[in-house]
């Protein structure tokens, strides 16, 4: 047995033990294939990780029950999806749906290196430990003990390891849903962000359970000026200054307050009080009362509002040419519900006052999405956390940026952020290694996701319904 696994403090049942003690082995094995996705057709290779999975499951894939298919739409961009059939063909299949993929990171800024899945301090530390690698860990575990277990879940359950959601899923799900989606075709699903308490020092704090996400409407705006020498500098028309202005005036004038059930559910579980909480709920004072997130102020103006971040600005191409002509991308987040006529009349605002000297162009706008909380599978989620947590309170949020449940919920698969973390890593923490210096995650944090994710899909509290 990996000596690691004498890290892990919370005591679990015979059987969910060696789950556990495989999912901390395979997260560390997922680790070090450094699927690093820059954006790039030929980076990410998660056929590296695929194969430690395959590898995993190993006979469970030649089940007469199991079908498993590989997608590979570019060189090495593999996903891997295996169905087991249910018991039950009337049962509500679910689909538990982890990415493979992540982001770069600067090694020189880590404390231990990002892909040698190093043990410290109780925490196994590397890039993808948060995001997502623990819960597909679980998942693949999970899914090898359905497939071995007796009864088998009623409904169909798939395992869904795929490629590319950091760059948006283009050669990943947005892939499958738009050339395979019989392999994704499910009643429900699980991915990430989800199980993360708001205030880990609270026993009654609140316990994310995500339910949708924001969506993304990227637009360029085109600047024009008039070009000249440069040693002339002094009154002239230039371009890059023009684009300076619009970025300083779109950084310093935020988008209106928008209060939607998501961030009332996530300000009642920060437990602040009730002259603080009035505030936050309040469209006139919530601005102002930011602050009192400490850490969290930056993802409370995100989910209460259209952002707009221009963060790609571009001008001149000769140092003593003044430019004539610079764009700024827009990285332009909508709340669920808003729309492409809202994104184009908050901008319209914003570029009033150089309306003769720009352009906007780009009409992609893929829509905010959430799902309902009034579904088995999602009280069954609530029993597990409170099995676990028992004084905590859901609190159904949605993620600011965008996941790969955003194609399944099109076509009427209910999906759920799920995830069960302890005390020592709360939603500040987590927020702030995603994409972060020095991500990591405690053991006891990847032995509670398993077992809270077994105990859903294969006990105790299942998601066709009531506890078993």
């Amino acid at each position: 047995m990996d000596p690691l696994h004498a890290a892990a403090r919370t005591p679990l049942p015979p059987d969910r033990t060696r789950l556990a003690d495989d999912t901390v082995a395979l997260l560390r094995r997922l680790v070090r294939t450094a699927c690093v996705n820059d954006g790039t057709p030929d980076s990410g290779q998660e056929l590296a990780a695929v194969r430690v999975v395959q590898a995993f499951l190993g006979t469970a894939l030649e089940h007469p029950d199991v079908t498993a298919e590989i997608v590979e739409p570019h060189a090495g961009r593999t996903s891997l999806i295996a169905r087991l059939r249910g018991t039950d063909p009337h049962a509500r299949s679910l689909a538990l749906l982890g990415h493979l993929d992540v982001v770069p990171a600067d090694a020189s800024r880590w404390t231990h290196p990002p892909f040698d899945a190093d043990v410290a301090d109780g925490e196994i530390w590397g890039r993808g430990t948060v995001d997502m690698l623990t819960l597909t860990a679980a998942m693949v575990a999970v899914f090898r003990q359905a497939v071995l277990a007796d009864p088998r879940p009623a409904g169909d359950l798939v395992l869904a390891v795929v490629a590319d959601e950091e760059a948006g899923g283009g050669l990943g799900v947005e892939w499958i849903m738009a050339h395979r989606p019989d392999l994704l075709a499910v009643d429900d699903a699980l991915t990430e962000q989800g199980g993360v308490l708001l205030d880990p020092a609270r026993a009654d704090s609140g316990i994310t359970l995500g339910i949708g996400e924001k969506g993304s409407a990227p637009r360029r705006v085109h600047v024009r000026g008039v070009p000249g020498h440069g040693s002339v500098p002094r009154g002239a028309r230039n371009a890059a200054g023009i684009a300076a202005e619009i970025v300083l005036h779109v950084l310093r004038a935020p988008a209106p307050v928008t209060i939607l059930p998501h961030w009332e559910s996530l300000v009642h579980g920060l437990r602040l009080g009730p002259q603080t909480t009035a505030r936050l709920l309040d469209p006139a004072t919530l601005d102002a009362a930011l602050p009192a997130l400490g850490p969290l102020a930056p993802l409370g103006h995100a989910l209460t509002r259209m952002t707009v971040s221009p963060d790609i600005v571009r001008a001149g191409e000769k140092r003593n040419v003044i430019p004539g002509s610079a764009t700024i991308d827009l990285d332009i987040r909508v709340l669920p519900g808003q729309t492409a006529d809202d994104v184009a009349a908050l901008l319209a605002g914003l570029l009033a006052p150089w309306h003769d000297l720009v352009t906007v162009t780009g009409d992609q706008f893929d829509a905010g999405s959430t799902s309902p909380v009034d579904t088995a599978l999602c009280r069954a989620i609530t029993r597990v956390f409170r099995r676990r947590h028992p004084d905590a309170v859901p609190a159904y949020s949605i993620g600011p940026g965008g996941s790969d449940g955003r194609f399944l919920r099109p076509r009427g698969t209910h999906v759920y952020g799920f995830g069960l973390f302890s005390r020592r890593l709360g939603l500040a923490d987590f927020r702030e290694r995603l994409h972060g210096i020095d991500e990591r995650v405690d053991v006891d944090s990847v032995r509670l996701t398993a077992d809270a994710l077994a105990e859903l899909v294969l006990g105790g509290a299942d998601a066709a319904g009531e506890p078993a």
